[in-house]
């Protein structure tokens, strides 16, 4: 409805932090009930998820250390590459090689999902790989510790239970895959 009052208002913005992966901004905001306030927000660029299917469907994860949690954890390939505005699929299948070495003939998109849309504006689409085969990985500078694995289906989905796998969009995606009947 044209005449219809915003939840939320944006009344000013600005940049509180930005480096080459992310901005940082502070809105000013302005509620429907007419109270205002502030909102930060974390701009990211958005990235792919990809489940690398076997043919006997076993499914391959990678681990890293991630740095913001002091740990390493399990999870499916992800990440971003190349300018805004790639091609999703393409980025899925860099992303594969990168990390895993593997090369897939099929790459079915899957959906698409927000991070954490309380505070960031990034989301990610899912992408189902099957017909693998395996050449070299290609680990950027900041993947130089990640290691890849594969894993049954039910020894993945006991991780899953036990909290082992602890990646939210991992979990999210096989959730999302699993519902879907695709795996």
């Amino acid at each position: 409805m044209p005449d219809e009052i915003p939840d939320i208002q944006t009344l000013d913005s600005r940049v509180v932090y930005r480096n080459a992966w992310m901005t940082v901004r502070e809105d000013a905001i302005r509620r429907r009930d007419g109270s205002t306030g502030i909102y930060g927000v974390v701009e990211k660029s958005d990235f792919v998820v990809v489940v690398p299917v076997h043919a006997d469907g076993s499914l391959q994860l990678v681990q890293q250390f991630r740095y913001p949690v002091k740990a390493r954890f399990w999870e499916f390939p992800q990440g971003m590459w190349g300018p805004p505005g790639t091609d999703p699929a393409l980025a899925a299948q860099h992303e594969l090689q990168e990390e895993t070495g593997l090369a897939a003939t099929s790459m079915v998109h899957a959906g698409r999902l927000n991070l954490a849309h309380g505070t960031m504006c990034q989301g990610y689409d899912i992408f189902l790989a099957t017909g693998l085969s395996q050449g070299d990985a290609a680990p950027e500078l900041e993947e130089q510790d990640l290691i890849t694995r594969v894993f049954g289906r039910a020894e993945f989905e006991r991780m899953l239970i036990s909290g082992e796998i602890k990646d939210a969009t991992s979990v999210a995606t096989y959730g999302l895959l699993r519902l879907k009947g695709l795996l």
